[in-house]
């Protein structure tokens, strides 16, 4: 299963420089504010959180990203990771203003791709973590990323 794990920085910059000193490996606890999101990526299951929030369906914009590091590794199909995406401000926005926690948890817990029976109480839990994330992100002007990994 790919690992996915989200954090907030200043800028590509920031996180080119971490990435590169640190062999690829998770910048998350040891350097920049995140949290480990195991198997939800961003273009899917993140994405669903995002429908679940704004109540609409899903669909492959609602969050928008582009890789930030490796450079140059966009098109290179022998590539297997890791990697990390900028999202876009506003898939960070829309989480730092999302409300009725408990609603969009039971929707998003029952997503097929979390397989359709994740507790709603730790659904919750690390949606709240997203949204803290996201907040912290906003409040000091910094972007949100996600580093992943085969």
């Amino acid at each position: 299963m790919p690992l996915f794990d989200y954090f907030r920085a200043s800028g590509a910059d920031a996180v080119r420089r971490v990435m590169d000193a640190g062999g690829g490996r998770s910048p998350v606890g040891n350097v920049f504010d995140g949290i480990d999101a195991k198997g939800v990526d961003p273009g899917v299951v993140l994405g669903m959180m995002i429908a679940a929030i704004q109540q609409v369906p899903w669909n492959s914009d609602l969050v928008t990203d582009r890789l930030a590091w490796p450079a140059g590794r966009e098109q290179d199909p022998d590539y297997e990771g890791p990697w990390v995406s900028e999202l876009s401000t506003s898939v960070r926005d829309v989480l730092a203003r999302a409300g009725d926690v408990p609603r969009v948890a039971r929707e998003w817990a029952q997503i097929e791709e979390l397989g359709g029976n994740v507790d709603v109480a730790d659904a919750e839990a690390f949606i709240e973590s997203m949204i803290g994330l996201a907040r912290r992100a906003r409040e000091a002007e910094e972007l949100m990323f996600c580093w992943m990994s085969l």
